[in-house]
């Protein structure tokens, strides 16, 4: 419930600390789950201290127990060990230290770690995490590398040398930190993310040597997943051995199956490279010189053509024809032309003999009334009537006689 205060009206220290610890012990008792860390057993001491972390949110507490509740379960559980605890909240007013209190403490064992591991697995698929289509290829040759490891790991180590003895060229930015325990998921995420961030990083490598699956929860880590899920730089993951496979390697862009291996898929070989150009140019010289062969030869053909080899054979073949057939044309015109002289001169002559001038050179007469009228006919004319003769050399008038 909320308590009335006032700058005038403040409550003291020890107040507040009561009211908080009055709240806490309206909790009740309560199951916790997380991982052991700085485990003190005193001897003679009859209280067992402890810290209870989550390894996924970097959230710690203390938890105190009695000696025979954590006995019960000390030959199994150590620091690092998952365990699940029955404990209630408590307040230590003087010092205003929140802290459970174990009543019973069982240890999360491996086939229960790895029915979650399933389960969160399936989950994070149902959300499309895994999904082939969400992953980026990898560059062919990466600038520079991102590496992820353990500090002087045999993993950070099996990935520098083979790499650089695959291409001497290749850059690495490093971020160590630690692989397994407490701390692990907060600084892999982080070195993850730092890594992602830098625009020169072409590709980042998260490897770690082999282990227990204890050792390798942490890359299965829900907050590691969606770190890695949400990378816009092409991930590779290289954790533990083949057999081994974390949820890391489901989420990553590429998975390799040891951290030799990844060295292997992230960069190429450059005596590989030097062996393919090699025979890629020896293809593209065999393929150049076949071009130039076949074209020659096709060359050469076309040249052995009798147009190409004395092209003007066949114009002195068709002078001849042309000189024919223009001397054909030629007489056949003349033939023509004096044919149609010939009709034109007969022509002519019919028309002159036909002509009325030339009946009238012969001494006859044409004789037209006033109106112009041919006479033809006796019964034409009128006694009297004036008409008009014309002849060859002219005309002249005429009168009927009565």
């Amino acid at each position: 419930m909320a308590v009335n205060t006032s700058p005038e009206a403040p409550l003291p220290v020890g107040e507040v600390s009561r009211l908080i610890g009055g709240w806490i012990d309206r909790l009740g008792a309560v199951w916790v789950e997380g991982q052991i860390t700085q485990l003190s057993r005193r001897p003679g001491a009859g209280v067992v201290f402890l810290t209870l972390r989550d390894p996924s949110y970097d959230i710690s507490v203390s938890v105190t127990c009695y000696r025979q509740v954590f006995d019960a379960v000390a030959d199994v559980v150590s620091e690092g060990a998952r365990v699940v605890v029955l404990a209630k909240p408590e307040w230590y007013a003087p010092r205003g230290q929140l802290s459970l209190r174990a009543a019973e403490m069982r240890p999360v064992g491996v086939g229960e770690l790895l029915a979650r591991l399933e389960q969160l697995k399936k989950s994070l698929a149902a959300e499309g995490l895994f999904a082939p289509e969400r992953k980026k290829s990898l560059p062919f040759l990466p600038q520079l590398i991102g590496l992820v490891c353990g500090r002087a790991s045999a993993a950070e180590r099996d990935v520098l040398e083979n790499a650089r003895h695959r291409w001497p060229a290749v850059r690495f930015e490093v971020r160590n930190v630690a692989v397994q325990g407490v701390h692990a998921v907060p600084q892999v995420v982080q070195a993850v993310k730092e890594l992602d961030a830098l625009d020169d990083v072409d590709v980042i490598v998260v490897a770690r040597g082999g282990g227990s699956v204890e050792d390798l929860l942490p890359f299965s880590d829900e907050q590691l997943v969606r770190a890695v899920a949400a990378c816009r730089t092409p991930v590779v993951s290289a954790i533990g051995h083949e057999p081994d496979n974390p949820l890391l390697d489901h989420v990553a862009d590429l998975r390799a199956s040891t951290p030799t291996d990844a060295a292997k898929k992230v960069v190429p070989d450059v005596g590989e490279e030097y062996e393919r150009v090699r025979l890629l140019r020896d293809r593209a010289r065999r393929c150049m010189v076949a071009f130039v062969d076949r074209e020659e030869r096709g060359l050469a053909q076309a040249l052995a053509r009798p147009s190409i080899e004395d092209p003007h054979r066949m114009i002195d073949e068709r002078a001849d024809h042309v000189a024919s057939l223009l001397d054909r044309g030629r007489r056949t015109l003349g033939h023509l032309l004096d044919r149609a002289d010939s009709e034109l001169t007969h022509t002519h002559a019919r028309v002159v003999a036909l002509s009325p001038a030339a009946t009238l050179q012969r001494g006859y007469a044409v004789l037209q009334k006033a109106d112009g009228h041919v006479v033809r006919d006796p019964s034409e004319v009128a006694p009297d009537e004036t008409l008009r003769a014309r002849v060859a050399e002219g005309e002249f008038t005429v009168r009927v006689d009565p």
